[in-house]
């Protein structure tokens, strides 16, 4: 298995963090619902400790970008919340043009992103970014490419588990959970976006 301690010269060429939705920041598991007038509805579960990742990366300075194959207005929803710096939900030409797209408009090459997956719609950014992730329960092709393999399932705080490990390596998570040690939370944040993240 991959390390899953990750490099520092790597982890200090990171500017963004791309997750996968489904089987990352989900366990996978889609709740599809219809009402008498055959109106389609969908429930995500999502993570409290994967919000508070979010948080940490982007206290840190890093965008954090959602990038999914499908379209979710619970995604959407989940990443308002949050205040994720790029969503891109079903975008027809894959997760290439899709992640590919977000660093042109932020002036930023493949080499100063992350991407943390679990299936083969992610196999493709992987092969580009400077730090490919892979969950625990990934598919074995995605294990395969991954340069960390995480301990926690998708949808169980994997994505936590990433941020920690990147933070470290990039000699930022002592400082981050000081702020919680001295204030119980983060500097300029409101009670409403500390209970969105979970905290």
């Amino acid at each position: 298995m991959t390390a899953r301690i990750i490099a520092p010269e790597a982890a200090a060429a990171i500017r963004l963090v791309s997750l996968d939705v489904d089987g990352v920041l989900t366990d996978g598991s889609l709740w599809v619902g219809v009402d008498e007038r055959r109106h389609g509805s969908e429930i995500r579960r999502f993570h409290a400790l994967d919000g508070m990742a979010t948080r940490l990366l982007q206290q840190a300075g890093l965008l954090v970008a959602f990038v999914s194959g499908k379209r979710s207005r619970a995604v959407e929803a989940r990443a308002r919340e949050l205040g994720i710096d790029h969503v891109s939900l079903g975008d027809r030409a894959g997760k290439i043009s899709a992640l590919g797209g977000i660093l042109s408009e932020r002036g930023l090459e493949w080499g100063a992103a992350a991407h943390l997956g679990d299936d083969l719609a992610d196999l493709a950014v992987m092969k580009r970014v400077g730090l490919a992730g892979a969950v625990a329960n990934a598919v074995p092709e995605i294990a395969a490419t991954a340069d960390w393999i995480g301990s926690v399932r998708g949808g169980d705080g994997a994505v936590r588990e990433f941020a920690e490990a990147l933070l470290r390596a990039r000699g930022e998570w002592d400082d981050l959970v000081a702020g919680f040690h001295e204030g119980g939370r983060f500097a300029g944040t409101t009670l409403d976006e500390q209970e969105a993240d979970g905290a």
